[in-house]
């Protein structure tokens, strides 16, 4: 049986095997479910998130330790190809010259992530020429 995740009208959307959903889709689910919280730096809860907050607190929720920093999660997270990538993998992008975001792929060419200030945890593609043109690697961490 599949089970059809979708985030507040984003169209964003994966597909878990719902009898045993592996940490990545559970850790994406939580993630997803955060659309909308405000970022906040240094923020890991649903009182604020920001990027590297966000990975922890879901994957915490779905019950694997992971570490805070996007320099840790990249040093801790295995090479993983685009075209491998399944719900829960980590995205990593170069802003400004280095790398310095992390969000969580959904599927579908989809991500969620706790952009900067001002905005709010969100669904973004991959497909948008900002994140076309930042993503420097995926990774997986189980």
């Amino acid at each position: 049986m599949l089970a059809v995740l979708t985030a507040c009208g984003s169209n964003a959307s994966f597909q878990a095997e719902s009898s045993n959903p592996g940490p990545g889709h559970q850790a994406a689910t939580i993630a997803l479910e955060q659309v909308g919280v405000p970022y906040r730096y240094g923020g890991a809860s649903p009182t604020g998130f920001d990027c590297s907050g966000l990975v922890q607190y879901a994957y915490s929720r779905a019950g694997l330790s992971v570490p805070r920093t996007t320099g840790q999660l990249w040093s801790a997270a295995k090479p993983v190809a685009q075209h491998e990538l399944t719900a829960g993998d980590l995205l990593f992008f170069s802003i400004e010259g280095k790398m310095s975001h992390v969000g969580m792929y959904l599927g579908e060419r989809r991500f969620v992530h706790a952009p900067q200030s001002g905005r709010s945890v969100s669904v973004a593609s991959l497909d948008a020429p900002f994140y076309r043109s930042a993503l420097i690697r995926a990774g997986r961490l189980y």
